[in-house]
């Protein structure tokens, strides 16, 4: 049971961290044309993670 829930702490942190990663190659034109702006990537990555 608490490996499982470790396991998936793991997880969600690397869904973040790849989800940072990818929005942050993203020019700030790119992420004008999809709603959001450099300062709200850890929100986004944050609330992306909690929804998967």
């Amino acid at each position: 049971m608490f490996a499982t829930y470790v396991m998936s702490k793991i997880r969600a942190h690397q869904r973040y961290r790849q989800i940072t990663r990818e929005l942050m190659q993203l020019t700030d034109r790119e992420l004008a044309d999809i709603g959001i702006s450099r300062y709200e990537i850890d929100v986004v990555a944050s609330r992306q993670n909690t929804v998967s």
